[in-house]
C-alpha cells in the first residue's frame, strides 16, 4: 500500500468519530469513495465511441457464467444512464470475469480500507445487504442496484437499505443483538483509531441509547417505521448509524 493510500485511509478513519463519541464511520464522500474503490469498474474510463456499442453488445449477450440483466431493464430499475451502466459493467467484467463477487474476495478487498482494525464481520454484514437474493454472491445487477440507492436514492430508500443492513436475520425487524453485533463489528474495524480509546462495554452502552430511542413501544423489536422515524428527526443518530452521505 503507498503511501498517498496510507494517508487517505488514515484520514478517512481518523474523521469517523462524532463529537458525541459514536462511531461515525462514513463522512464526505467516504461511502461513494470506498465503493468506487471496491469495485474499481464505477471509476473505468468513459468507452470511447468506436467501443461503446461493443460494450452495449457485451452487457446484452454477454456469455460468461453469470449473464446480467439487459441493459433497459437495468436502465429503468436503477438511477444511472445507459452509458453509466456500460461504464459500470465493463470494469465490472474486467475485475470480475465471472460475472459475480465472492465474500471471501469483498472482505480481502474491503479490509483494505480499514488496516487498523478487524473489518472481516461489517465486510460480512455489507455483503449481505448487497446480496439481495442471498446466493452467497453478488452480482453485478445487486451491485449496480445497491449503488444506485447509496449514491442516488431518496432519503426513504436509504433508510430502508440501512434497516436492511441492520436487520441481519431478514425478519422485518431489528432487536437489540443484532444492533449490538453491528455496533461491535464497526468499532472493530475502526481498531486503535479511536480517540478517546472506546472501552470494552462502550458498543453495548451506545445500542441501549439507540434502541431506547427507536423502541417506540417498548416490545423488544424496531420495526421499519420506528426505525425510519428516529432517523429523520434526531440527527446524532442518523450519523452514527452509519447511514451514507447524502442523507445527512
Amino acid at each position: 500500500m503507498d503511501a498517498k493510500r496510507v494517508e487517505t485511509v488514515s484520514a478517512r478513519v481518523d474523521a469517523a468519530v462524532s463529537s458525541t463519541g459514536y462511531p461515525q464511520i462514513v463522512h464526505k464522500r467516504g461511502v461513494r469513495a470506498r465503493l468506487m474503490r471496491l469495485f474499481p469498474c464505477s471509476t473505468a474510463k468513459k468507452p470511447s465511441s468506436t467501443n461503446q456499442n461493443s460494450v452495449e453488445d457485451e452487457l446484452e449477450l454477454s456469455a460468461v457464467r453469470h449473464r446480467p440483466e439487459g441493459l433497459e431493464q437495468l436502465e429503468a430499475q436503477t438511477r444511472f444512464s445507459r452509458k453509466e451502466l456500460q461504464i459500470l459493467y465493463r470494469g465490472f467484467k474486467n475485475e470480475c470475469p465471472s460475472g459475480v463477487v465472492n465474500e471471501d474476495t469483498f472482505k480481502d478487498i474491503y479490509s483494505q480500507f480499514f488496516p487498523q482494525g478487524d473489518a472481516s464481520t461489517y465486510a460480512h454484514f455489507l455483503f449481505n445487504a448487497f446480496d439481495t437474493d442471498h446466493n452467497g454472491s453478488v452480482s453485478f445487477e445487486d451491485f449496480v442496484m445497491g449503488l444506485s440507492i447509496l449514491l442516488r436514492g431518496t432519503v426513504q430508500e436509504k433508510l430502508n437499505w440501512a434497516f436492511n443492513l441492520y436487520d441481519i436475520n431478514k425478519d422485518g425487524y431489528i432487536t437489540k443483538e443484532e444492533m449490538l453485533d453491528i455496533m461491535k463489528a464497526i468499532y472493530d474495524m475502526m481498531g486503535k483509531c479511536t480517540y478517546p480509546v472506546l472501552k470494552e462495554e462502550t458498543p453495548r452502552q451506545h445500542v441501549e441509547v439507540f434502541f431506547q430511542k427507536m423502541d417506540k413501544n417498548k416490545d423488544g423489536v424496531v420495526t421499519i417505521d420506528e426505525f425510519i422515524d428516529c432517523c429523520q428527526n434526531d440527527e446524532n443518530i442518523m450519523r452514527s448509524m452509519h447511514l451514507f452521505e447524502n442523507v445527512l
